[in-house]
């Protein structure tokens, strides 16, 4: 059904994947797109361009004119980028007064093309009061690598910079540097009574920021407005206060993930016990051994710093799995909707609730792999030819490659992504599993995904009416490519929805 599963929907409002001021992919999207470009440009041979582009004396503008001011200037550079630009490039507000775009070469253009276009409409905006300056670099000529194409462009646009007004260059040798952050621990209890743990952590984590608060509000009012490496919880509060501010973090989905040591006056079991039913990481006896405290704090601290890696990845890949959509004009909404649907089924027949988080995050991240097909495969009006085909059937093996650094925290979600193309009697793709081989949430997926294809419209036909797209189902039940007990729960389903 893949070659009739190219759906029609639009980017959710207020997502991650999109900057809410010039309506471009944000930079954390466009950095991970860069990269698997390069990974498909090294894998097809293909080749792109990206392109820095920065309006001249942005900040000094700013200043003098006022931040509404400066903000129209910034909509209208985006309006007119994305107007300059094809519909199977990309484009993004890379940084303050800079965006980034990429160039596919369907068919080939020379990057100064498009640089020029942007230019002159820029100048009729701004009656040529304001310039912009322009940094190239090509993969696979320059780099084959996104981190250091964006190295190269940088380069590049600081050479622009540094020469004539509205200039484009291309790249030269060099390197940059990216300074990291300080961890932040949040030492809770009274002021004066915890200058030992003060001591031993500035001693032990030099490089570290250390917070004083002193109430459980407090505790929960910095946890939403800072970024919190770590927590430590000093045994001068009341045991109440200590748990009950653990378990009050653990509960909250944006802090859950912030490490907590509770340090108590007494080594009694009980409160061992206590610490670990409020959700605390670590347990320690005050005052601790600063040996122990500073072994215990740098392993919570990678911890966190993990914890935020991965936090940030599942964000990117779900904005991936929407800037994917938005490259498929025919998929809008699609994988909301088969996550949904699928989530409501396995609920129907009472999967466990690890397969049912299984469905969500396999759902919305299962088609993640398009972005290696080429805009113009995904869009094009019409039947695909065997050929183009065969490169859209390459997208659950790709969607698995991008999602397999997080298998962990992906987990059973990571059956959903890479086999809800296979079919029971080994038809499917990519691995042409049979019957047990394919699992119950995969034939889930399997089937919602068809559902929700047949119910879009398509260029070449209208959408499918419900009974229409079941007599379908039901047919490939009968041909014994999907699961009939599934198929009848769904219709059921649905049926009576």
């Amino acid at each position: 059904m893949e070659n009739q599963s190219r759906e029609n929907n639009g980017i959710p409002p207020k997502n991650r994947s999109v900057d809410a001021l010039t309506n471009l992919a944000t930079r954390d999207v466009f950095q991970v797109i860069l990269e698997w470009e390069s990974v498909r440009s090294r894998r097809y041979g293909t080749s792109f361009t990206l392109i820095l582009i920065q309006i001249d004396s942005f900040s000094l503008y700013r200043e003098q004119n006022g931040i509404s001011q400066a903000d129209r200037v910034l909509k209208e550079a985006a309006k007119i980028i994305k107007q300059k630009i094809r519909r199977c490039d990309i484009a993004a507000r890379y940084a303050e007064g800079i965006f980034a775009v990429i160039l596919t070469n369907h068919p080939a253009e020379p990057p100064y093309t498009a640089v020029d276009r942007i230019w002159s409409d820029f100048e009729d905006f701004t009656r040529g009061e304001m310039t912009l300056s322009a940094g190239v670099s090509t993969c696979p000529r320059d780099a084959v690598y996104g981190d250091i194409l964006i190295q190269k462009a940088h380069e590049s646009l600081a050479k622009a910079e540094n020469g004539m007004v509205n200039s484009v260059s291309f790249h030269r040798e060099g390197g940059l540097s990216v300074s990291g952050k300080k961890p932040r621990i949040m030492l809770v209890g009274n002021a004066g009574q915890t200058n030992t743990t003060v001591t031993f952590l500035e001693i032990a984590n030099p490089g570290c920021e250390i917070i004083m608060v002193s109430s459980g509000d407090e505790v929960l009012l910095a946890a939403d407005t800072m970024d919190i490496s770590l927590v430590i919880i000093d045994h001068v509060l009341s045991r109440t206060d200590s748990y009950e501010i653990c378990r009050r973090l653990k509960e909250r989905e944006d802090t859950q993930g912030i490490p907590v040591i509770i340090l108590t006056g007494s080594n009694d079991r009980r409160d061992k016990i206590r610490a670990i039913e409020a959700g605390a990481d670590d347990f320690m006896v005050a005052p601790p051994e600063r040996d122990e405290l500073t072994a215990r704090v740098e392993s919570l601290l990678k911890r966190s710093s993990l914890n935020k890696k991965l936090t940030s990845i599942e964000h990117v890949l779900v904005s991936m799995a929407n800037t994917v959509e938005a490259k498929d004009v025919y998929a809008q909404g699609h994988s909301l909707r088969v996550a949904d649907m699928a989530v409501t089924l396995g609920k129907k027949m009472e999967l466990s609730e690890e397969e049912i988080d299984a469905l969500r995050l396999g759902g919305i991240l299962h088609d993640i792999g398009k972005i290696s097909v080429p805009g113009e495969i995904l869009n094009r009006p019409g039947k695909l030819t065997p050929d183009e085909f065969e490169i859209v059937k390459t997208h659950p093996d790709v969607s698995c490659n991008i999602c397999l650094p997080l298998r962990k925290s992906l987990g059973l979600a990571l059956d959903v992504i890479r086999y809800h193309h296979e079919k029971l009697d080994g038809s499917g793709y990519p691995d042409g599993l049979k019957e047990d081989e394919i699992s119950i949430i995969a034939r889930i997926a399997a089937i919602v995904d068809i559902f929700d294809a047949l119910i879009s419209n398509r260029p070449y036909r209208n959408a499918l009416s419900r009974e229409e797209a079941f007599a379908v189902l039901q047919k490939e039940a009968n041909e014994g490519k999907l699961d009939k007990t599934i198929v009848g729960h769904f219709i059921g389903m649905i049926g009576r929805s």
